[in-house]
């Protein structure tokens, strides 16, 4: 299987916190490598949630995700026009939040599963998740 992390996931991940299952944190620690993905909607969030003091990084966020990115070697997938034209095209019920239409529609195209624990991702019946 294949995954695409939610920023939540990856935040998660990186910081050691216990918000995902040990059965999901297996499954991507076992993953082989070029299975884990993020999205570049992920620096995005990473961004706005230290600059408004939702997040509490060691560093600016942007030197916290080239590091990330170096150390974990999970391949960051660009917002294309395709990705953009899926996001609002996505069959019903969708919520409204950009950035969660984004990854669905990535993990869709990508054939991935979503790790999140966003409960709007994971009641999303069009998309495969694991928390």
């Amino acid at each position: 299987m294949r995954y695409l992390l939610d920023t939540c996931a990856i935040l998660f991940i990186a910081e050691k916190t216990s918000d995902l299952s040990p059965a999901t944190l297996d499954l991507i620690e076992a993953a082989p490598a070029g299975d884990v993905f993020v999205s570049a909607m992920s620096v995005a969030e990473l961004a706005c949630l230290q600059e408004r003091g939702r997040i509490a990084l060691k560093q600016h966020w942007r030197a916290w995700w080239d590091v990330l990115l170096q150390r974990t070697r999970w391949p960051c997938l660009p917002i294309t026009a395709e990705i953009m034209a899926e996001a609002y095209s996505l069959p019903p019920p969708i919520h409204r939040d950009p950035a969660d239409r984004v990854l669905i529609a990535t993990a869709r195209l990508e054939r991935l599963t979503v790790v999140t624990t966003d409960g709007k991702i994971r009641d999303y019946p069009h998309v495969a998740t694991v928390s």
